[in-house]
C-alpha cells in the first residue's frame, strides 16, 4: 500500500488531531497549551526546532517569526515552499510555548518528544535531509555523536553525514555568535542551500559536501 493512501493519511491526520488536543504538561505551561507542527507524509525536508515562541503561539503558524525569516533564507526557500506540508516538515522538540525565563523562552517541555516524536516521524517515509536547529534537537538527533558544544557541533557538520545538518537557531539573538562564526555563511549555507534544493528535488544529495 503506498504511502499516500487513504489509510496512511487518515492516520495522519488521527495523529495530528491527537497532538493537537494534547493536555499533558498543560499544568507547566503559563500561556496554555496550543500545540503548533507541520508534518506531511510527502515531506523530504524535516526541521527539527526548540519551542515555539510568543508569536508563533499567538499565530499557530511554525517559524512566523525574525527567526523563520532567516531560517528560509539560510535554506534557500521561499514561504509557499517552507509552509507546504508535503514538502517541508516542521516539527520542533516541544509543540506547546513553554514561556519565558530569566535569561529567554524557556526550554522545551520534554513530554512531547516522549509521547509523540517516534510516532510523528514513522509517518512521514520519505524525508531525506534532517535539520537540526539548535542544541535541543541536536542532542535528540545526534546523541553521543554530539560534540561539547552547539558550536562546536556545528563546526562538525561534515561528520554527520549527507542527511542531517546541525545549525545554531537563527533568533535574532544570536547575532553576536553569527558574527563571530564567518563560516556558517562562508562554508555550511552554500551547502545547507544545496543539499535542501536537492531534496526538494528528489535528487541525490550525497555528492554535495
Amino acid at each position: 500500500m503506498s504511502s499516500s493512501s487513504p489509510p496512511a493519511r487518515a492516520r495522519l491526520q488521527s495523529l495530528l488531531a491527537q497532538i493537537r488536543a494534547c493536555r499533558a504538561c498543560e499544568a507547566h505551561l503559563p500561556h496554555g497549551p496550543r500545540p503548533v507542527l507541520q508534518v506531511g507524509r510527502s515531506a523530504r525536508v524535516l526541521v527539527v526546532g526548540q519551542a515555539p515562541g510568543a508569536r508563533v503561539h499567538a499565530s499557530g503558524v511554525p517559524w512566523d517569526d525574525k527567526s523563520g525569516e532567516r531560517l528560509r533564507d539560510w535554506m534557500g526557500i521561499d514561504r509557499e515552499t517552507f509552509y507546504d506540508p508535503n514538502r517541508v516538515a516542521l516539527v520542533p522538540m516541544g509543540y506547546c510555548y513553554p514561556g519565558r525565563g530569566p535569561s529567554g523562552d524557556l526550554p522545551p517541555r520534554p513530554e512531547c518528544a516522549a509521547l509523540w516524536l517516534e510516532r510523528v516521524l514513522a509517518e512521514m517515509p520519505h524525508i531525506r535531509l534532517t535539520l537540526l536547529v539548535g542544541a535541543y534537537a541536536q542532542r535528540r538527533f545526534l546523541a553521543d555523536a554530539r560534540r561539547a558544544s552547539l558550536t562546536d557541533t556545528v563546526a562538525a557538520w561534515r561528520d554527520f553525514g549527507p542527511a542531517r545538518l546541525p545549525l545554531p537557531h537563527p533568533s535574532p539573538r544570536n547575532q553576536g555568535w553569527f558574527k563571530h562564526h564567518p563560516w556558517l555563511e562562508r562554508e555550511l549555507l552554500p551547502v545547507l542551500r544545496a543539499r535542501v534544493g536537492a531534496a526538494l528535488a528528489d535528487v541525490p544529495i550525497e555528492a554535495i559536501a
